[in-house]
């Protein structure tokens, strides 16, 4: 997301809980790999692949001057023909350890599956961050995260704090990446209704990944 767009989503979001969660979260995915530089993973559900994120971190890896965020994004399945970057598979997980940052990035509940491999990586001395819609158990695992969003009735939220309403996953993998990247304060506040700006921005989050992914 260009300079332009993480401006006016903060814009839209000024007054809300939303810029303070994001930077905290983005604050422990730095203070994670700044000291191995780098070692990230990110990692989806077999449903979803977050290949957005992954395509943002790495700009703001190279635009910030901080290459520890650039991540590996591993695949539950890898298509024949794929290149380097993006032929990772969950093999990679077994060999998560100390040094390595996982992070979570799902709006469903992960399988049994990756459950498992989240928890060998943090027994071995990962660092597990969950970006999600609150599922107990990835939470149970994970040494921070962050809830986009959740289904509402679903059964599976943790008890967390109320958040502003709104705010889809998509939309706080942005903010995260971004704040990942900067040490700027959010601007002023405008005085306009929360819908209302949000409104404003839907086609603005919609952007084609950039061409390396």
């Amino acid at each position: 997301m260009d300079a332009v767009r993480v401006a006016l989503l903060r814009e839209v979001l000024a007054g809300t809980e939303w810029i303070e969660a994001t930077r905290r979260f983005a604050g422990s995915l730095r203070a994670a790999v700044a000291p191995h530089g780098g070692g990230l993973l990110l990692v989806g559900s077999a449903g979803y692949e977050p290949w957005h994120l992954a395509a943002h971190l790495d700009d703001e890896a190279a635009w910030s001057g901080l290459p520890e965020l650039s991540p590996t994004l591993v695949r539950h399945r890898v298509p024949a023909g794929a290149p380097a970057h993006l032929a990772v598979g969950p093999g990679r997980l077994a060999a998560a350890g100390r040094g390595a940052t996982l992070l979570v990035v799902t709006p469903e509940s992960p399988d049994a599956g990756l459950l498992e491999k989240v928890h060998d990586a943090r027994r071995n001395g990962a660092t597990v961050l969950a970006l999600d819609s609150g599922d107990r158990d990835l939470h149970a695992l994970a040494h921070d995260a962050l809830i986009a969003a959740p289904p509402p009735g679903d059964g599976t939220a943790a008890p967390d704090p109320p958040r502003p309403p709104d705010l889809d996953l998509d939309t706080v993998q942005h903010l995260v990446s971004a704040a990942a990247g900067e040490n700027s304060r959010p601007g002023p506040w405008h005085h306009r209704r929360f819908r209302d700006r949000l409104a404003r921005l839907a086609e603005a989050l919609a952007a084609p990944p950039p061409p390396r992914w």
